[in-house]
């Protein structure tokens, strides 16, 4: 049912599950007689937080795909790319806290899932560690979710999925979550480079990003530790006028 949402763009599951329940095609296609029940919409969401994540069942269909790619030639391993984009949260503004009336203590007396993932991610460097400056605002139903502004829109609540690409074909060849702050993505595309190279065994000669990626800790980390060229522009400070470079 899955594979029918993300191919026709069926973005809700509540959707998905009436569209399978009324389209004779989709019944064929997940094997469901006219006489079978339909899975209610919240089974995905029990198993995505349940035995999904604790399997790590579909980072295994994920690499498996990535393997069929390698075997049907789709991918060259010469040259990648890494960028991120948003997903918005449900997370609502006017149920948010401001960063200075924000702890960890107030995520411990909320006790919901997200609430204690976050605790779960304080060290993490995807998330709590990627940076110390706190977010204007921190929304108590889900306070990993970074207050953003990047799309030039409207603020709003936000995860980052950040995805390392081979250019041949433009297979993705490793997926990362993380805050949408920029230090994090930094830190996830090296996260990604590793994983591949140890997963597969593939370490791009070059790798393509945008300014987001051109610090010099991130540039000299390519050059020197990974030995990779990197294509990306330079971050460029020359117009600071507090001191700093």
């Amino acid at each position: 049912m899955l594979v029918i949402g993300y191919v026709i763009g069926i973005r809700s599951e509540r959707r998905l599950c009436q569209d399978v329940h009324l389209n004779l095609a989709y019944r064929w296609f997940c094997r469901l007689g006219l006489d079978d029940k339909v899975p209610d919409h919240s089974t995905f969401s029990r198993y995505r937080h349940g035995k999904f994540r604790e399997s790590g069942l579909l980072r295994q269909i994920f690499e498996a795909t990535v393997e069929r790619c390698l075997k049907e030639d789709l991918i060259s391993g010469e040259g990648f790319a890494v960028d991120a984009s948003l997903i918005p949260t449900d997370a609502n503004k006017s149920r948010s806290l401001a960063a200075a009336g924000w702890s960890p203590d107030v995520a411990r007396a909320t006790g919901n899932r997200a609430a204690r993932e976050y605790l779960e991610t304080l060290d993490d460097a995807a998330f709590g560690a990627a940076s110390e400056s706190q977010p204007k605002f921190v929304a108590k139903s889900d306070p990993a979710a970074q207050w953003t502004r990047a799309e030039e829109s409207r603020p709003y609540f936000a995860y980052a999925p950040n995805y390392l690409v081979d250019t041949k074909c433009s297979v993705i060849m490793d997926v990362e979550g993380t805050r949408a702050i920029r230090q994090a993505e930094v830190g996830a595309s090296q996260t990604m480079l590793d994983r591949t190279e140890q997963r597969f065994g593939i370490c791009p000669e070059w790798l393509a990003a945008d300014t987001a990626y051109g610090s010099s800790e991130n540039l000299g980390w390519l050059v020197k530790k990974r030995g990779i060229i990197p294509f990306i522009p330079v971050i460029d400070k020359t117009g600071r006028t507090d001191g700093t470079w």
